[in-house]
């Protein structure tokens, strides 16, 4: 078993250590050099204040109070037997006390400390020139205020650490509300389309049984799709190409008997990473509603440039958002294209079908040109 001292609370080295060791070597030099007290009864009182000195520093509770009043104790009997300004040395545990956990320790240590200037000023009075107590009447007032100080600056420090902590609980939140968006955008999108195609070839095997072996590829296909994408949330993927996703939604819907056509009429228009990212996962969205929900035959997509804007507008023929709860995906659709300073539109109060518009404004230099 190893026995750890603690010398001195690391929190504290970088802003009192040298303080604290200038105020005990400078202490001892003044008593050692004294000739007003026995050579056994200063090493007393030196030790009597070290041990003190450190109770009062790693303990806030009424430990602390103790440790301060023995140490005014000491430092009153040092003041009138030695010298009055030995009461300077109360700053060291004025500033100990403004760090306790009660603030009825604080006030006792307050108290404490104005009964020990004033013996000291009552028992010195003969002593003591004017212009010295002139001097030790805003000591005592400064001692008196320092632990109220110490006090509001450590609550301070302890309400700024309550708030990086919220802070931390509030990334971590929207961190799980972003992979569950993902997970939801990703996963939930292929494993909808390994259902279709599962439910497909169930109805070809009694059909047309020559027909289940390439819908099976494609089930193993998309499996291997569904891993890649776990992989990189994993990795944390920073970027999905628009372009591609549309090409990757067309042929899935397709693959549902869902007949898709796009109209891209900016093609040389140029995102960045993060508006083509969001853009491309709100695609996914749409067309995982669209295969779990529409019911749908065609489903058109159009791209367009107008009045600084970029416009991408997927519609479908299907039975509408009657039926369906407004459920995560519109939610996270909305989201992503706020973060984008853009909004969606969903519309299904048409005769048929639902309508997805997404806008987003283009940056200067990006529009092209006519």
């Amino acid at each position: 078993m190893v026995l750890v001292i603690k010398i001195y609370p690391r929190e504290q080295i970088k802003h009192y250590l040298i303080i604290d060791a200038a105020s005990v070597i400078f202490l001892f030099a003044l008593v050692l050099g004294s000739h007003s007290l026995p050579l056994a009864m200063k090493i007393t009182v030196l030790l009597l204040y070290l041990i003190a000195f450190y109770i009062a520093l790693w303990h806030r509770d009424w430990t602390l109070l103790t440790a301060s009043l023995v140490a005014f104790v000491l430092i009153t009997l040092l003041s009138i037997i030695v010298d009055p300004f030995m009461l300077i040395f109360g700053f060291t545990f004025a500033d100990l006390l403004g760090r306790a956990k009660s603030k009825w320790h604080i006030a006792c240590g307050i108290v404490a400390i104005a009964v020990m200037f004033l013996t000291v000023l009552y028992m010195t009075t003969d002593s003591l020139l004017p212009k010295e107590s002139q001097v030790l009447v805003p000591i005592m007032m400064f001692q008196l205020v320092l632990p109220i100080l110490i006090y509001f600056v450590e609550k301070s420090k302890n309400l700024q650490a309550e708030l990086a902590d919220v802070n931390t609980q509030l990334v971590q939140q929207e961190e799980r509300q972003r992979i569950a968006r993902d997970l939801h955008d990703t996963i939930g999108h292929t494993l909808t389309m390994i259902k279709v195609k599962t439910e497909l070839t169930t109805k070809l095997i009694d059909r047309d049984p020559s027909s289940v072996k390439p819908e099976l590829h494609d089930i193993l296909a998309t499996t291997r799709t569904a891993l890649k994408q776990v992989r990189e949330l994993v990795s944390d993927m920073n970027f999905i190409s628009l372009q591609t996703e549309l090409i990757h939604c067309q042929q899935l819907l397709q693959s549902a008997n869902i007949t898709t056509t796009l109209d891209n009429q900016c093609p040389q228009i140029v995102l960045s990473s993060v508006e083509e990212t969001m853009l491309a996962l709100c695609v996914r969205e749409t067309t995982t509603n669209i295969l779990k929900h529409s019911q749908a035959k065609k489903c058109h997509f159009t791209i367009q440039c107008c009045a600084g804007h970029y416009t991408l507008v997927m519609k479908d023929d299907g039975i509408g958002l009657q039926s369906q709860g407004r459920g995560n995906g519109i939610h996270s659709i909305k989201e992503r294209m706020h973060m984008l300073q853009g909004f969606a539109l969903i519309e299904s109060d048409t005769p048929v079908g639902t309508s997805v518009t997404l806008t987003l404004p283009i940056q200067d230099g990006k529009e092209p040109l006519r």
